[in-house]
C-alpha cells in the first residue's frame, strides 16, 4: 500500500488521538517527513522497536505500541494456560508518553486476560529484568529509548530469564505483531477494568527493596567501603533518567556517604534540556558533572543513561581536569579489579568465566588470560551474554564473573539479565576506592594495565542513514562487502574474515563455522593483530564500523588507530 493511503487511513479516523491528530495536520504539508511516516511499519526485531514519536505506521505511538503489545498477546496465547498466567511485567523511563505507553500495553494484555505487572513509576530496565526473574512472569516489557535524544521512544521485550526474548520467540511475536495490520482495531480494557478484575496489579517499592538486597552482594570489599569509601568524594548522575530511584538509596545503605548528585540531572525531565543526546559516552554530558567536580574536588564521576542501563565516567587528572573512559576502558579496569580482589581473597573460582560482544576490547582478554579465566566471545546484543549465563548455570561448566559490551554495558552479578548501570555504579566506585587507597586515581590503574598488557584502543564509527531509502543503502554496504571482500586495510593484509550471516571463518584458505548464531556482521583480521567489525545497527538508521588495535606505546597507539579510522571514514 502507497504511504499517501496509509496516511489517508489516519487522517479518516475519526477517533485519532487528539495530540497526534494535531501533529498529522502538520504532517500534511511535508510530503518527505509523511513519507517516511507512512511509507512502511516499524521495524520490529529481537530488540523489539525503536523510533520517532509521532503520527504514523513508521512512528511511536500508541497504536503502534498497541500493535506491539498485542503481538506478543497473540503469542502468549498459544501458550499452556499456566504459563500464560505468569503475566508481565512492566516498566518505563522519563521520557515522553513512556508511561503512557506502559499503560497502554497492560490494556492490550488484559484483553486477553493476561495479567501485567506495572511499576507504580518510572524504574531502570535492569530492574525490570530483575522483576522478570523475581516475579516469575513469563515476559517483560521496558518502554525506553534508552541513549537516544528526546524525540525518541521504545518497546523492548524480555523473556523469562529476564533477558531480551530469545530469537526463536520473537519471531514469533514479530509474525502476530504483523499480522496485527489494523491499528486501530487492536481491542483494550480499561484501567478501571483491569484493577477490577484484579488484571493489573502496581509494583514498586517492594521490587525496590529485593533489588536493592541484591545489589549489596555486588560489593567485593566491604571493608574497603567503610574504611575509604565512607570518604571518598565522587559525582553522580542519572542525565535526567531512572537512575534517580535507585543509585542514591544504595550509595547511602553501602556507606558511600559523600556521593554528590547533579542536582540540575536528577530531575526527571523529557526534554533532556541539560543534555540533547543524554548518552553517557558523549563528553557534553559531563559538562555539568565537571563543575561540581571541581568544586568538590572529585576524583571520579559518574553517569548513567535514562533508562539506567549505560554507564559512563570521567577521572579528574593531576591537573584537575577530567578525562572520560571508553566503555572498552571502564570494562577492563572493572574486570581487572574483580579478578585481582577475588584472587587476593582465595574467592576466585577455578572455572571462572566472562563474556563480551566481538567487538569488544581483547585488553578484557588478555586480563582474563592473566588470572586463568576463560573469556568467550558472543554476538553483539546483550541477549547473547545472557543466554551465555544461563547455558553456564544450566550444564555447571562455569561461574559468571563479568560480561560486557563496548557500548558502556556491564553486568557483574546474574540476579539481572541485561546491561545493569546499577551494578556497575557500586562496582566502579569501590574500584575507585581501591585505587585511592593506593595513592591511585582509575585512570592511573588503567595506565598500568596497559604497560602490562599493551596499549590496547578502540574506536567506533557510525554513519547515519536516515528516510525511505536508508536501510537499502546500509543493505547494498553489506552486500558489496560480502561480495567483493576486504583483502587489506590501511595497507595491513586480512588474514582473516569472518561473516556471521553465513557463519564462516576464514582463514589460510581454510573455512569453518564462526561457531555463533546468524547476525548481519562482518569482522576483519589483520596482519598485525588489528581487527575491523562492521554491521548495520539493530535498533537506530546506523552502519556501525568498530576498529580494535594494541601498540607499544601509547602515542604510536593513537596514530595508529588514527589512521585506520581515516581509511574507514571513506568507506560507503
Amino acid at each position: 500500500m502507497a504511504w499517501q493511503e496509509n496516511m489517508k487511513k489516519w487522517l479518516d479516523y475519526s477517533e485519532l488521538d487528539p495530540e497526534l491528530k494535531e501533529q498529522l495536520a502538520e504532517l500534511k504539508n511535508d510530503d518527505d517527513k509523511a513519507e517516511e511516516a507512512f511509507y512502511a511499519p516499524m521495524e520490529f526485531g529481537t530488540a523489539g522497536m525503536r523510533g520517532v514519536l509521532g503520527p504514523g505506521i513508521n512512528r511511536m505511538n500508541i497504536y503502534t505500541v498497541r500493535q506491539a503489545a498485542e503481538g506478543l498477546a497473540l503469542f502468549m496465547d498459544t501458550l499452556d494456560e499456566k504459563t500464560k498466567a505468569r503475566g508481565v511485567a512492566i516498566s518505563f523511563d522519563s521520557r515522553y508518553h513512556s508511561q503512557d505507553f506502559a499503560i497502554e500495553s497492560a490494556k492490550v494484555l488484559g484483553a486477553h486476560n493476561i495479567k501485567t505487572f506495572v511499576f507504580d513509576s518510572l524504574r531502570p530496565t535492569p530492574e525490570l529484568s530483575f522483576a522478570v526473574r523475581t516475579l516469575n512472569t513469563y515476559a517483560g516489557i521496558m518502554i525506553t529509548a534508552s541513549h537516544n535524544p528526546k524525540q525518541y521512544n521504545g518497546f523492548k521485550i524480555y523473556g523469562p530469564d529476564g533477558g531480551q526474548m530469545p530469537p526463536v520467540e520473537s519471531d514469533k511475536i514479530t509474525d502476530y505483531v504483523r499480522k496485527a495490520d489494523d491499528l486501530f482495531a487492536i481491542k483494550v480494557k480499561t484501567v478501571y477494568k483491569l484493577r477490577e478484575e484484579k488484571l493489573m496489579q502496581l509494583i514498586g517499592e517492594d521490587v525496590d527493596q529485593q533489588y536493592l538486597a541484591k545489589l549489596d552482594i555486588v560489593v567485593v570489599n566491604h571493608d574497603l567501603i567503610n574504611n575509604v569509601g565512607k570518604n571518598m568524594k565522587f559525582v553522580y548522575t542519572p542525565l535526567h533518567g531512572t537512575g534517580k530511584m535507585i543509585a542514591p538509596r544504595i550509595f547511602q545503605d553501602l556507606g558511600f556517604n559523600n556521593f554528590n548528585m547533579v542536582k540540575e540531572q536528577a530531575i526527571l525531565d523529557p526534554e533532556f534540556g541539560t543534555t540533547p543526546f543524554p548518552n553517557p559516552e558523549f563528553a557534553q554530558t559531563f559538562d555539568l558533572a565537571i563543575s561540581l567536580g571541581k568544586k568538590i574536588e572529585a576524583n571520579i564521576l559518574i553517569a548513567t543513561d535514562p533508562d539506567a542501563d549505560r554507564l559512563g565516567a570521567a577521572v579528574r587528572q593531576p591537573d584537575g581536569s577530567y578525562k572520560l573512559m571508553t566503555g572498552n576502558q571502564i570494562a577492563s579496569v572493572l574486570l581487572n579489579y574483580i579478578l585481582k580482589a577475588k584472587k587476593d581473597t582465595n574467592t576466585l573460582p577455578e572455572n571462572g568465566a566472562a563474556v563480551k560482544s566481538i567487538v569488544s576490547t581483547e585488553l578484557a582478554t588478555a586480563i582474563a588470560n592473566k588470572y586463568g579465566v576463560k573469556m568467550y566471545n558472543v554476538l553483539t546484543g546483550f541477549k547473547y551474554i545472557a543466554e551465555k549465563i544461563q547455558n553456564f548455570q544450566d550444564d555447571k561448566s562455569h561461574e559468571f564473573l563479568f560480561g560486557f559490551e563496548e557500548s558502556y554495558g556491564y553486568l557483574v552479578k546474574p540476579f539481572v539479565r541485561d546491561k545493569d548501570a546499577m551494578q556497575s555504579t557500586i562496582l566502579l566506585a569501590e574500584a575507585a576506592a581501591y585505587y585511592e587507597s593506593q595513592g591511585k586515581t582509575i585512570y592511573d590503574g588503567l595506565e598500568d594495565l596497559y604497560k602490562e598488557f599493551g596499549y590496547y584502543r578502540e574506536q567506533t564509527i557510525s554513519k547515519t542513514f536516515d528516510g525511505v531509502s536508508g536501510k537499502d543503502r546500509m543493505a547494498g554496504m553489506m552486500k558489496e562487502f560480502r561480495e567483493e571482500g576486504i583483502k587489506e586495510i590501511n595497507g595491513v593484509k586480512v588474514v582473516e574474515s569472518l561473516d556471521y550471516l553465513n557463519k564462516t571463518d576464514t582463514k589460510d584458505g581454510q573455512v569453518s563455522d564462526t561457531g555463533l548464531p546468524k547476525a548481519d556482521a562482518l569482522k576483519f583480521i589483520l596482519e598485525d593483530g588489528t581487527w575491523v567489525a562492521v554491521r548495520p545497527s539493530g535498533t537506530e538508521p546506523k552502519m556501525k564500523f568498530y576498529i580494535g588495535i594494541t601498540s607499544d606505546s601509547d602515542d604510536s597507539a593513537a596514530k595508529k588507530l588514527a589512521g585506520f579510522a581515516k581509511v574507514i571514514e571513506t568507506w560507503e
